[in-house]
């Protein structure tokens, strides 16, 4: 892929290369972020492409206390579940020396997540703007819970969106609650990992296209984005 305008695209030889130096590049920009004791706010995937960066990053010497975490987005499930993106948090960031991180939770215990977004909001605007965000995508092009044909979408891509909003879409099992597309478009650095062939002939093809057809298109400029095969 050539350099697009927009993003910088880095490629990597192995996938075990990507892992090693973005998770020195993630602990370099947090770093970065509470110096001067300033507080930083680091998003993440769930998924099962962020795992291997997890594991490494969650050791990285740094002032983890200024730190708080939050998915980019979470199912509508127990945090115990193993559909949940919490419980990977917690299984492979939120430890060792990353344990002093604060996690800011993205689901409650209620019906659906309409019901749970109003508190679950206030004390994310809390914290905001991003500091530091590591996104994903999938081969359809979604990113976060901003799945093409999501019930939600054309909200959830508007430049007057609330925070957060709730997402279904074909395909999607359970109901998701997603930051939207304005929160994570305003994330001061911003890194895009993905893998395999399939998801580079995506990311070329969605450059191209609306963001209503690839929402990852929303999220795309002045990123970083680590590939490899």
């Amino acid at each position: 892929m050539a350099r697009n305008t927009l993003i910088d695209f880095l490629e990597y030889n192995h996938r075990e290369d990507l892992v090693s130096k973005v998770a020195k590049i993630l602990a370099a920009d947090l770093i970065s972020s509470v110096k001067g004791g300033g507080n930083a706010i680091f998003s993440v995937p769930g998924g099962s492409t962020p795992g291997p960066i997890f594991d490494k990053l969650c050791e990285f010497d740094l002032d983890w206390k200024r730190v708080s975490i939050i998915l980019n987005d979470e199912r509508w499930v127990p945090e115990t579940s193993e559909r949940s993106n919490t419980k990977l948090l917690r299984e492979r960031l939120l430890i060792k020396k990353a344990s002093l991180a604060t996690y800011i939770s993205m689901y409650s215990d209620v019906l659906t997540p309409e019901v749970g977004i109003p508190k679950l909001q206030e004390r994310i605007e809390q914290n905001l703007p991003i500091s530091v965000l590591l996104f994903g995508m999938g081969a359809d092009m979604h990113t976060a819970s901003l799945f093409p044909g999501g019930d939600n979408l054309e909200k959830a891509l508007s430049s007057n969106a609330p925070t957060l909003l709730p997402m279904r879409a074909e395909g999607a099992l359970e109901a998701r609650i997603t930051l939207t597309a304005q929160v994570l478009n305003r994330s001061r650095i911003k890194h895009l990992v993905i893998f395999g062939k399939e998801k580079r002939t995506a990311l070329e093809k969605a450059i191209d296209l609306p963001n209503r057809l690839a929402p990852i298109s929303a999220i795309l400029p002045g990123a970083s984005v680590h590939w490899a095969a």
